[in-house]
């Protein structure tokens, strides 16, 4: 298996545009083998995030690594350490709903930004499930945020 170090590097070196581009061709290799296939980032699970675009109001799907958290998902919008943030956190900033879907498993969201306490304990339980967090945020001139993803109370579940 690669090492997380070799995997933040990589996805640094190919840049925002390269991450699009291989995120793009993940999501339907995702569905069809219902993860199976692009399913992990190392030891970190990855999951489809459909958010809608703050100005086209399209739904856009990307994979993202996150860290299952209870009934929560957490997400960092490290950009495989690229400045600029990735478009799925700037959706969600504009419009914090969303649907995840883990293997087949799909699921209405509300999304926050864990601050203070709470956003460092997260972040350490993050990179501690994958180690690249800790570099990227090395690369960055900005403070990646840390998302907690929350089942939505009008949301429902479908397998």
């Amino acid at each position: 298996m690669l090492s997380d170090d070799f995997l933040a590097k990589f996805s640094n070196t190919i840049g925002a545009r390269g991450l699009r581009l291989i995120g793009r061709l993940n999501v339907p290799l995702y569905r069809a083998s219902g993860g199976r296939l692009g399913g992990k980032v190392g030891d970190g699970p990855v999951l489809l995030l459909t958010t809608t675009g703050r100005r086209s109001g399209r739904q856009r799907t990307t994979p993202v690594l996150y860290l299952p958290h209870g009934e929560a998902m957490v997400l960092i919008d490290t950009n495989g350490g690229n400045e600029p943030r990735p478009a799925w956190s700037i959706n969600l900033n504009a419009k914090p709903r969303g649907e995840v879907e883990i293997r087949r498993r799909k699921l209405d969201v509300t999304a926050r930004i864990a601050e203070g306490t709470e956003r460092e304990e997260l972040w350490r339980a993050s990179n501690d499930q994958y180690g690249g967090f800790d570099r990227y945020a090395e690369w960055l001139d900005r403070t990646p945020r840390v998302w907690v993803l929350e089942p939505a109370a009008t949301g429902t579940a479908t397998v």
